[in-house]
């Protein structure tokens, strides 16, 4: 896919259970097992936006776990 191909394409941004974030076009279904986050917009500007929402990228489940001891 050429650069100027991938700006064209809408993303969403994802999440799943794990509170890990991807993005996924926007024309398509959201895969199982992911969520909407509620943005969506070019590449570059989901990206920007996991960057600053995913400031720690343990999953949830290891978060929770450590935080038990």
């Amino acid at each position: 896919m050429a650069q100027d191909e991938e700006v064209a394409i809408t993303y969403r941004v994802v999440v799943n259970d794990e509170e890990q974030y991807s993005i996924w076009p926007a024309d398509r279904d959201v895969p199982e097992g992911w969520r909407d986050a509620g943005r969506s917009g070019g590449k570059a500007a989901c990206l920007e936006y996991i960057e600053q929402v995913w400031t720690d990228m343990r999953p949830l489940s290891l978060r929770t776990a450590m935080e038990r001891g």
